[in-house]
């Protein structure tokens, strides 16, 4: 089936609040396992399609925030959904004090038990008020973004479409790029700082009201984190700035000396990797969907019939427009077991990393979209940046159809970005530790705190003021994770680590690296993090040793890159 043929039906909340409600008051009352397990199949089947209605939603919304009748839908969602949770909460109680709770995790694992044990601690009716603000205020933040007007050369620009620009290779206009994009938030900063601000004492006030210190706590639940604490997180943090921001700063001075820079590099000099210009793909939209197809069809059998059915099924919008959401993702239409994803195309490398990343996410779904629980389908979101980031280097294979003459370009663009990227990463999860365990920040202090963390963990960046907004240390604000996803952004962190692991593993035997990978991938969320990677023979990126093992490869792998007849 097409996406454009799935119908999308605002469900009666007081039916859906009624029927669970039903279910979990026959599940108490269960009078054998089989009576239960039936009773929980059928749960499973009324949250498919409560879900897909929901992602239906989102999804057209997402496409064209302009368009009245789904902005109406998520507003819906945003006031419903909370609602849900209580009787959502009713259900896995009723769950966790089943007499057949042993039977149910003998047949599908206990750790559906675990994370209901987490999700019972990260919600409270008490809480739904706030919840609902938080829907809205985090809407009201991607429909500013989404309405970016921003005046370049004469004519009008999305924050998407600016975005090729400000990796030109022509000094001015690349400058002026980011100026700006940087004024249009400069403009916008007293909502973008307002919008925040709200958010960040609406959060903290959600953890109070539930007995804990504040967010943290509170966020590290939200998250479904059940294998890792706060102190593991300080600990990986400490290893970035030990073994990665040193290999980032090599790899930033050998980029001032190949574009005749000073360092350090200014935030506009720093996004180009070359003086010739950073590698482009080559062709058209069409063309790089093409190429993806060439990839995922030689990579495996599996990987080809899901990127065939992609392709068919239109599940892909990637084409930046008017009124789109920024930014790209992957997500879930369990009904239709199908995945679907959202991006914004515009004429960088990351159209690629679009069709390799996100297709990660929407692969490991296709492998285990008839998994039950429903919540297995997925695992946590730090396993789930593995599938994305690692397929992300599978594709080398095909560096060349997606990147022509830029090939080398890629190659080593790809490896450099990958390693710098983990330090920034890891100061966006800093900055939210000190903002959550300080709500007291005034909109300054947190601004001042976000350049304080610059020094540290991106050394090679200039503040100078010269471009608007970012040399202010203001850029956070464009980060999405930061307003709608809190501690989201270590994920992505402890996951490129991961993937840095595929990446060595793949320079070495590509169909052993692949074998690992795939014996990762069809867990699915079956397990936690760490067992999900000890199950597939891979480090966890925890141990100080992981970390220091892979810059110690990427290291030697840049120096020793023939760059030769590269500008």
């Amino acid at each position: 089936m097409k996406f454009s043929e799935m119908i999308y039906t605002r469900p009666d909340a007081d039916a859906v609040k009624a029927r669970l409600a039903d279910l979990t008051n026959k599940l108490a009352n269960a009078a054998s396992y089989e009576e239960a397990k039936s009773i929980f199949l059928a749960e499973e089947e009324n949250a498919k399609d409560v879900m897909t209605m929901m992602t239906l939603a989102s999804i057209r919304h997402s496409i064209d925030t302009r368009d009245k009748f789904y902005d109406e839908e998520e507003q819906f969602w945003n006031v419903f959904g909370p609602e849900l949770q209580e009787y959502t909460q009713a259900w896995t109680m009723a769950l966790l004090e089943s007499p057949y709770r042993a039977d149910f995790a003998a047949e599908f694992g206990d750790l559906m038990f675990v994370n209901a044990e987490i999700a019972l601690k990260a919600f409270s009716p008490e809480i739904i008020p706030e919840m609902q603000k938080e829907n809205e205020l985090t809407q009201a933040y991607e429909k500013l973004l989404a309405s970016a007007q921003i005046p370049f050369e004469g004519k009008i620009y999305t924050l998407s479409q600016l975005t090729p620009y400000k990796t030109d290779s022509d000094d001015s206009r690349r400058l002026a790029a980011w100026k700006a994009e940087g004024q249009w938030y400069k403009d916008n900063q007293a909502q973008l700082d307002d919008i925040y601000d709200q958010l960040v004492h609406l959060r903290d006030q959600m953890g109070r009201k539930l007995g804990y210190e504040g967010y943290t706590t509170l966020g590290y639940y939200r998250m479904g984190r059940n294998c890792y604490t706060k102190e593991d997180v300080e600990k990986f943090r400490a290893a970035v700035q030990k073994y990665l921001v040193p290999v980032a700063e090599d790899i930033y001075k050998e980029q001032a000396k190949r574009l005749g820079k000073s360092y350090p590099l200014s935030f506009a000099d720093a996004a180009l990797s070359f003086r010739s210009g950073n590698p482009r793909p080559a062709g058209t939209a069409d063309d790089i969907l093409a190429q993806g197809k060439k990839f995922y069809d030689e990579l495996s059998p599996e990987t080809s019939e899901f990127f065939r059915t992609m392709l068919d099924g239109n599940l892909l919008d990637v084409l930046s427009t008017e009124g789109k959401q920024s930014g790209g993702y992957c997500t879930g239409l369990p009904r239709y077991e199908v995945p679907f994803i959202f991006a914004n195309f515009n004429g960088t490398q990351g159209d690629v990393e679009v069709v390799t990343h996100e297709a990660g996410h929407a692969f490991a779904y296709w492998m285990n979209r008839k998994r039950i629980p429903l919540d297995y389908a997925w695992p946590s979101m730090e396993a789930c940046e593995v599938h994305s980031m690692s397929m992300e280097f599978f594709g080398w294979m095909n560096a060349s159809g997606f990147f022509g003459p830029d090939e080398r370009k890629f190659l080593y663009s790809h490896l450099a970005s990958s390693v710098t990227f983990i330090p920034y990463g890891t100061m966006v999860d800093h900055f939210q530790h000190i903002v959550y365990e300080h709500p007291e920040l005034t909109p300054a202090q947190r601004h001042a705190e976000w350049k304080r963390l610059l020094g540290i963990y991106m050394p090679w960046m200039k503040l100078d003021g010269d471009i608007p907004f970012y040399s202010e240390g203001e850029g956070w604000q464009r980060q999405h994770h930061i307003y709608s996803s809190p501690f989201y952004y270590i994920d992505y962190c402890l996951a490129q680590t991961v993937a840095l692991e595929f990446w060595a593993m793949i320079q070495k035997d590509r169909a052993d690296a692949w074998k690992h990978y795939m014996a990762y991938t069809r867990q699915g969320g079956s397990h936690t993090f760490t067992d999900l990677l000890k199950n597939a023979d891979l480090e966890t990126p925890f141990d100080e040793s992981c970390l220091r093992g892979v810059c110690q490869v990427a290291r030697q792998w840049l120096a020793d890159f023939d760059l030769t007849g590269i500008e």
